[in-house]
């Protein structure tokens, strides 16, 4: 099975372009599910048919689903929200906000995402697009799997154990609160090994990668840079870079003049920054994206000849690792010859000169507050050191 996954900022135009691949991906024969995980979907109008919580036929060889995230909360952690109610009750917190607090912060989020679990699993599709909510969001689960298996590794079989020793007297020693029942037990563990089991779906570069998309925008294109730097950190393989909404020559003249110089200036600057990925352009179209055939017109302009099934790049442009006390960062250089190196650090932000090569990386936590020792090119991959953080060394 093959799973593609768009992400991207909010109103970028994400859930078209992804409706759009998964059309283009049904009219070549594959049986294809478009899924939708944000809560706040807009696949239905895009698609121009009603979807429902389950898979949908909207046309041949394609489905379409809204994942209803209350549903699957109930699905996955029922059981356990029962049990903190309960707990609520005797601890005698009633108010509204305790209803916020039965489910943990991104947990809707990713019981949505474990549909791509199921549905790989099941055999039914040749192909799952993936309209993962926007940018933040998303990235913010990407650790949650691990987290959640060193628990489930580590701490949950003991704590099980002394659950069962303790739960004969708590209710004398604990003022009457009730322990977590092995029902409550299992549905925990269930949850976190359906994690880990989607986390390996995802990671496995034969099968997933991930697609950014966004517009030439300032804002827009900081946040890419990011949610970019982001995935290669989690291990996931990002193949393509779609620049949506692109406007057209001929907007040269007239009104939209300035907005295309604007334009311009960033389409270059997402060559510099994302290269080698392929950066694919959708213009903006003449009319409302709408209905299957303006999606298939749109997909027909954004990958050409190109199979939107194929993985489109293979690798890791962006590499990070801990080599005793230092932190190591590699990036991908798409040229071989050694030229003059210039790194300036700002903040969270490092700006790579090489030649007339220009490059900003937006570091992430484990890069940030330390300070770059040295970098080196060798087989075209700039590797740079960075040294211990300041209240480390004291």
């Amino acid at each position: 099975m093959r799973i593609i996954i768009y992400t991207g900022k909010g109103g970028v135009g994400k859930t078209s372009i992804a409706a759009a691949t998964a059309v283009k991906l049904a009219k070549q024969g594959l049986r294809t599910l478009i899924l939708s995980t944000d809560a706040a979907h807009s696949l239905a109008d895009s698609l121009n048919t009603e979807l429902g919580p389950d898979p949908v036929q909207v046309g041949d060889h394609l489905w379409g689903q809204e994942v209803n995230s209350l549903r699957e909360t109930e699905r996955n952690w029922g059981m356990v929200q029962g049990w903190l109610t309960k707990l609520f009750d005797k601890a005698q917190l009633t108010d509204v906000t305790t209803e916020e607090m039965l489910v943990f912060p991104g947990m809707e989020e990713l019981f949505s995402l474990l549909q791509i679990k199921e549905h790989t699993q099941s055999g039914l599709y040749d192909v799952l697009v993936v309209d993962c909510a926007p940018t933040g969001e998303t990235l913010r689960l990407l650790s949650y799997p691990n987290v959640l298996n060193w628990w489930l590794e580590k701490i949950f079989p003991y704590e099980r154990r002394l659950i069962k020793l303790v739960r004969p007297v708590a209710k004398v020693v604990a003022g009457g609160i009730e322990l977590p029942s092995n029902d409550v037990l299992d549905s925990m563990e269930r949850f976190a090994r359906s994690l880990e089991d989607m986390q390996r779906i995802i990671l496995n570069p034969d099968m997933t990668s991930v697609r950014i998309v966004l517009n030439p925008e300032k804002m827009v294109l900081s946040e890419a840079k990011r949610s970019f730097t982001y995935l290669n950190l989690f291990g996931f393989n990002t193949d393509a870079v779609i620049v949506n909404r692109v406007l057209p020559d001929e907007a040269e003249d007239g009104f939209l003049a300035k907005w295309r110089s604007i334009q311009k200036k960033y389409e270059e600057e997402i060559v510099s920054n994302f290269q080698p990925l392929p950066i694919l352009k959708a213009p903006m179209m003449a009319s409302e994206v709408v209905g299957l055939p303006i999606l298939e017109e749109l997909a027909d302009l954004v990958f050409g000849d190109e199979d939107p099934a194929s993985i489109l790049y293979r690798g890791r442009t962006e590499t990070i690792r801990k080599e005793g006390e230092e932190m190591v960062l590699e990036l991908a250089i798409p040229f071989t010859a050694k030229a003059d190196l210039d790194l300036m650090q700002s903040g969270d932000e490092l700006t790579v000169h090489v030649g007339s090569y220009k490059r900003k990386v937006v570091l992430p936590k484990p890069l940030m507050g330390r300070t770059v020792l040295g970098a080196k090119l060798a087989d075209d991959r700039l590797i740079i050191r960075f040294g211990q953080r300041l209240a480390e060394r004291k």
